[in-house]
């Protein structure tokens, strides 16, 4: 036989319940909003030179598993002297660096397009990261 204290315990038990499921889809809204967000940094900033598809070069080449990659080093992408002389290995930092100012980084690179906000280097980074 259920007492009526039951009632208001599961009724708590339910609203916590509620309440965690609730915090949890936010949380993941929120996560696809940033992913988005990211992938939409790309294409605005990077995506008219750049692919994200191994074989498919644009006017710079393909970012797919840039990061571990040495810089001017994919066959048949037409590099400055420069970018392939640079010793430079693309990992957070170079990326965040060179995005920052390719031109101080690099003298003579043909990149032209600069990305002075830190929050957005660091979302197109994490965006190449998780591709």
């Amino acid at each position: 036989m259920k007492t009526t204290n039951e009632s208001p315990h599961l009724a708590a038990l339910l609203l916590f319940a509620t309440g965690i499921l609730a915090g949890f889809f936010a949380l993941a809204t929120a996560v696809k909003a940033q992913e988005t967000g990211s992938e939409r940094l790309f294409q605005q900033r990077c995506g008219s030179c750049h692919s994200l598809q191994i074989g498919q070069n644009g006017i710079g080449p393909h970012l797919a598993g840039v990061i571990g990659r040495a810089a001017g080093s994919i066959e048949g992408t037409r590099y400055s002297d420069a970018m392939r002389d640079s010793g430079i290995v693309w990992d957070n930092r170079s990326l965040d660096t060179f995005l920052a100012a390719p031109h101080e980084v690099v003298p003579g690179t043909r990149m032209t397009v600069t990305v002075p906000d830190d929050t957005q280097r660091a979302a197109i980074i994490d965006y190449l990261e998780n591709q």
